[in-house]
């Protein structure tokens, strides 16, 4: 038997699993971590925290591991960015795809004929979360930084670096970046240029299958391995979560929902949208992975309690309360609707300026209206990327579900109720650490293509109601239509706020 550790690099917590060449997870361990307090906009985490939960997590994985560690396999989330000096010792916080700070240049850079060559050359839509738009910031208000920084990277290439003194980047966070070539896989000139730098300053590109031996020998001690153990570079956290809920065909739809969300389709080519609603990453030489992420997930909740309930949100038990309380009011939450962009938004407007609304209100709605009518929001938001995926990418055939959300029924039933189509559940919320820790044995030769279908088995499956899938269709064509009335308004409440007017 042999086992993988994959690790999982979030921007909430680091997650280890031990994986076997079976399918089993056979333990695992996590560390959560949070922001650092900040100027509003901006969404920072410290780097010594994220690596000593990266170690700590590996640590324990390998000390329950129920037999010889084959190879450690990473996941991370996408869009971070750390500056770092000549001695790799960084000079920035991680700013992560959350931070705002860029709006302003992303704005430009979309209103400029730019927008469209980047887009189309880069896979990833001109937004904030782009490292390349951190970068255009970071050179105009920290020059001093931006002056003395040796290299721009991710909190994945700062892993690596401590571990083996090399600077390399896989593939697939290269491609998220706003900055790489998803054709050619080089970093791509324009958008240097836009950025300021040159090559020299990122990190190498290497696939995401990139194996390298030779750990330092004082985090060999520390993890209990041997220094010899192979490491696997690995892809996003999103990439993998397609990988590691068994969305991998044509039509295979993931739909994943933690504190953000994502819709994603894999292909064998990048699907150009000429509307620029959906990103095209890459997960290996041969597939890509098409479709969008949204910034509102279960934070909505979180945020709805804590500001208005006055009750701590921490759990998936607070959740479930969360769900219980908004199933007192039907499907529709009697005509009031949410548009969830409390954070900005993604995908599908990539607008980091937009606001969140309910509308609809009447005297007859209560709080459990106003919880469902959140729940139902990040739905519709969802259904509108899948909409936009389907209509680039292809015909819907089969839709798998991860991340926490799974651990609500209700909320996954009313994901399928609204979809029309079944939903399928495969693996625990651990979708990216198990993808990771498959890409490491397909890395290392120990596991075909065609041998992952023995791994996965259906957990659960959801089957719509026809009726209130009809409802919800009704009440998703106004929701459709709202983001594109209000934007001109979002806009100029946020020059009123900022006294730009």
């Amino acid at each position: 038997m042999h086992v993988i550790i994959g690790v999982d690099i979030g921007t909430s917590g680091t997650k280890a699993i031990a994986f076997t060449s079976e399918g089993n997870v056979t333990g695992n361990a996590y560390v959560s971590y949070n922001p650092l307090v900040g100027a509003p906009g901006y969404h920072e985490l410290d780097p010594e925290v994220l690596f000593n939960a990266v170690t700590t997590c590996i640590e324990q994985v390998v000390k329950g591991a129920p037999g010889k560690i084959a190879g450690i396999s990473f996941s991370a989330a996408m869009h971070s960015l750390i500056a770092v000096d000549v001695n790799g010792e960084p000079l920035t916080n991680v700013i992560t795809w959350a931070d705002a700070r860029s709006a302003e240049y992303a704005e430009a850079l979309k209103q400029s004929p730019a927008d469209k060559d980047i887009y189309r050359h880069t896979g990833t839509p001109v937004h904030p979360m782009s490292p390349l738009c951190k970068i255009m910031w970071l050179r105009d208000h920290q020059s001093h930084i931006f002056a003395i920084t040796h290299k721009f990277i991710s909190i994945k290439e700062f892993v690596f670096y401590r571990f083996f003194n090399q600077y390399l980047v896989d593939h697939s966070i290269a491609s998220a970046t706003g900055l790489f070539d998803i054709y050619k896989k080089d970093w791509y000139a324009p958008a240097l240029q836009a950025a300021g730098i040159t090559g020299d300053r990122l990190s190498q590109p290497v696939p995401a299958t990139y194996t390298i031996k030779g750990l330092a020998a004082k985090y060999a001690k520390q993890l209990g391995i041997d220094a010899s153990t192979p490491f696997i570079i690995g892809a996003s956290d999103g990439c993998l979560a397609n990988l590691g809920s068994n969305a991998t065909q044509p039509g295979d739809l993931s739909v994943t929902i933690g504190t953000s969300g994502a819709v994603r389709m894999m292909a064998s080519q990048p699907a150009y949208d000429k509307q620029e609603r959906i990103f095209n990453y890459i997960l290996t030489n041969e597939l890509y992975v098409s479709g969008g992420a949204i910034n509102n997930g279960v934070v909505l909740l979180k945020w709805y309690t804590e500001h208005f309930l006055k009750k701590p949100f921490s759990s998936a038990g607070d959740l479930t309360w969360f769900v219980q309380q908004a199933d007192q009011v039907p499907a529709g939450a009697d005509g009031l609707l949410f548009l969830p962009y409390i954070l900005g938004e993604r995908a599908p407007v990539w607008d980091a300026n937009a606001k969140g609304v309910f509308i609809g209100v009447h005297s007859g709605h209560t709080q459990a209206h106003f919880m469902r009518a959140i729940i139902e929001g990040i739905n519709y938001a969802l259904y509108q990327v899948a909409v936009s995926v389907q209509e680039t990418v292809g015909a819907i055939q089969h839709i798998y579900a991860s991340g926490g959300f799974i651990n609500s029924p209700l909320w996954l039933q009313w994901l399928t109720d609204l979809f029309g189509k079944e939903i399928n559940l495969i693996n625990s919320d651990d979708a990216s650490s198990v993808g990771a820790a498959i890409l490491g044995f397909q890395a290392l030769g120990l596991m075909q293509g065609s041998e992952m279908t023995r791994i996965f088995h259906i957990q659960q499956q959801y089957n719509p109601n026809e009726v209130l899938h009809a409802r919800y269709q009704q009440y998703y064509k106004v929701y459709a239509g709202l983001y594109n009335k209000l934007k001109d308004d979002f806009q100029t409440l946020n020059d009123i706020r900022l006294g730009a007017l």
